[in-house]
């Protein structure tokens, strides 16, 4: 029989590579190697794929030196390739180090550079490169839209999108997709509307992809009744387009309309997730609707094939103590398969200032403190727990301990938006740009109320 040739080892090393069986794909390798057969390219690509699933940073270095050694020319693609490799393998230092000494730059070996940046959470490297490109393209775009997004600067996405926006790039569905999120996450209603008519305006949901992602943001931005309209008149009634509608009704307190929603979804024989049931115990909640709530939460395994995480739990939590139910809330946190976590328990302690059950009150209490030392909100509840059944030096010793360890609440922020730019405040912050003009405006304010 003929020796196989490089085609052929090639495609059975790539065979294994796709069935995620690294370790047998190197070991062919090393085998093609023994028997004379030197790699290609392609070859080399292939073999390199195959580290990245191994996770094994020595093994990644010891081929790359083989490369190296081989004199075998490395083309963009296998510069992406060792890139992504060396990234998976969870050394964003050798990538970089890599992508510097590379003299194959293209647009796609900078956007796997940047999206390995933005993959170990380091945000400024990214933007560092983004910012170097000699030419971008739409992924370039989105990666960092998106690495913005991901940690929780919205501002700087939003601000990136009007940059893409004004260039000669449109944005594609997944830009769309992320700006959203963004203004979602960021409360930023009118930059959200203007991104709905730009995509009305030229055409970009005539599938219905992006209404999940509109209906989501315009109920976060505070606009339900057009996030109902968006629902009605959709196209594409998938699981992502139900949940958004149900947990945006939920969130504004229209529990039953919610629930009739969840009625439909289930006539359309369209199967519900755990996001689902988050929002139907969640609108259960806010409606008091506790009957209902029961029924859901029971037939979560039973009916729909969901076993029930920390978050069920804590919707029921809440929605029992709400209700004042708090001997069969503690039962049920007692009960659960997981260790319920301070959202939980603060759930529970807050339904005790309204229902005023001193002695599950104080379990709560120490529960919440045993679970964050550092949160003056269960020392100041617990104090004041103790303050009501007269245990006076107890109180005062907790209230003692809050200024000795200068333990703050977190201040609370508000926003609003401006000229499609959102404005946040914090209490006792004065540092807004427009400070002194704002404090004067209030001060004429009240002087007109008074």
């Amino acid at each position: 029989m003929p020796q196989p040739g490089l085609v052929l080892w090639t495609l059975m090393i790539r065979a294994y590579v796709c069935l995620t069986l690294p370790g047998e794909a190197l070991e062919l390798f090393r085998t093609m190697r023994g028997v004379g057969v030197m790699p290609d390219m392609v070859a080399v690509a292939t073999v390199v794929s195959a580290w990245g699933l191994l996770g094994n940073l020595g093994v990644a270095k010891t081929m790359h030196c083989f490369i190296e050694k081989s004199g075998i020319e490395v083309d963009a693609f296998v510069s992406s390739t060792l890139i992504n490799t060396y990234g998976e393998c969870g050394s964003l230092d050798d990538a970089y180090r890599f992508f510097r000494e590379t003299a194959m730059k293209n647009v796609v070996v900078w956007n796997t550079m940047i999206h390995q940046s933005l993959e170990h959470n380091n945000l400024e490297l990214g933007k560092q490169l983004f910012d170097s490109m000699p030419e971008r393209d739409v992924a370039s775009w989105n990666s960092m839209i998106q690495g913005f997004n991901n940690v929780g600067q919205y501002e700087e996405a939003l601000a990136l999108f009007h940059d893409m926006e004004i260039s000669i790039f449109r944005p594609n569905t997944l830009i769309l997709l992320s700006t959203l999120s963004a203004c979602a996450s960021h409360g930023a209603l009118e930059v959200g509307s203007w991104i709905h008519s730009y995509v009305d305006n030229n055409d970009q949901n005539r599938d219905g992809s992006l209404d999940s992602s509109l209906i989501d943001m315009y109920s976060k931005c505070g606009d339900i009744a057009k996030a109902v309209q968006i629902f009605e008149a959709s196209p594409r009634r998938d699981l992502f387009t139900w949940t958004s509608i149900i947990c945006g009704l939920a969130m504004h307190g229209h529990g039953k309309k919610a629930l009739c929603y969840f009625s439909e979804m289930n006539e359309s024989q369209v199967s519900s997730d755990e996001v689902t049931m988050v929002g139907v115990l969640s609108a259960c909640a806010h409606a008091g609707l506790i009957e209902q709530g029961r029924r859901y939460f029971q037939s979560m395994e039973k009916v729909f094939g969901l076993v029930p995480k920390i978050e069920h739990y804590g919707c029921v939590v809440d929605l029992l103590g709400r209700m004042g139910c708090l001997k069969e809330a503690y039962d049920l946190i007692m009960g659960m398969p997981m260790e319920a976590n301070e959202i939980i328990w603060g759930s529970f302690l807050s339904a005790y200032r309204v229902h005023n059950n001193v002695e599950l009150g104080e379990v709560a209490a120490r529960r919440l403190l045993e679970l964050d030392p550092c949160d003056p909100w269960g020392r100041v509840m617990l104090s004041n727990i103790y303050a009501e059944e007269a245990k006076y030096d107890r109180s005062m010793g907790l209230r003692k301990e809050i200024k000795e360890r200068g333990l703050k609440k977190s201040p609370g922020c508000s926003s609003i938006e401006v000229n499609g730019s959102v404005h946040g405040f914090l209490v006792e912050d004065n540092s807004h740009s427009c400070y002194n003009e704002i404090n004067s405006m209030l001060e004429k304010i009240e002087k007109l109320m008074n």
